[in-house]
């Protein structure tokens, strides 16, 4: 009975630990499940946003995290594999944020790397889905990784990014929002 005790004590113990370090993603700039901004939308392809790059900022990385990456991404895009809007890696270990506006801006974090989007350009690209679409969801994810840099050029495509990001993944927060037209 004791050996149960202590096991579920320290199952109990444990599992408030992971909880306490669980990675987190908010932004001033994207609100959980609300729709995008127009500042945040493509401008192009018959949208007319104002393509700025939003803030997001994390915190509770786990130990052992040596650079970290992020993803937006349109599973709804009807192309049959999603549509990348952004990907930026090889962010130092000791940044918690990217300012909004950042992208193309030269203002990431020292030594990030924007790659190409689906658009055909490194940088970000905001929703711009079909028109008349049903609302498209838009995930923004930051990632936590156990590489210092991953080998790969600005004209990484996001699939590629995507590849290398999940191969040395420790963890991850993600924002899903949603944009229509």
């Amino acid at each position: 009975m004791r050996f149960i005790t202590a096991a579920l004590l320290a199952a109990s113990v444990f599992g408030a630990t992971a909880a306490q370090a669980e990675m987190k993603l908010t932004s001033r700039d994207l609100t959980a499940g609300k729709s995008m901004a127009d500042a945040q939308v493509f401008n192009g392809f018959g949208c007319t946003g104002n393509n700025i790059s939003p803030e997001l900022a994390w915190s509770g990385a786990p130990d052992g995290t040596k650079s970290f990456a992020v993803m937006a991404y349109d599973p709804d895009a009807p192309t049959g594999s999603g549509w990348w809007h952004w990907s930026v890696f090889n962010i130092p270990a000791d940044a918690a944020k990217i300012a909004t506006g950042a992208s193309g801006e030269k203002k990431l974090p020292a030594g990030a790397v924007e790659g190409r989007t689906d658009f055909g350009m490194s940088g970000y690209g905001g929703a711009c889905p079909p028109a008349g679409d049903a609302p498209h969801h838009y995930q923004f994810t930051v990632y936590a990784l156990s590489v210092d840099k991953l080998p790969l050029p600005e004209t990484a495509p996001g699939a590629m990014v995507g590849f290398y990001i999940r191969a040395n993944t420790l963890d991850k927060a993600s924002i899903e929002i949603t944009y229509g037209r």
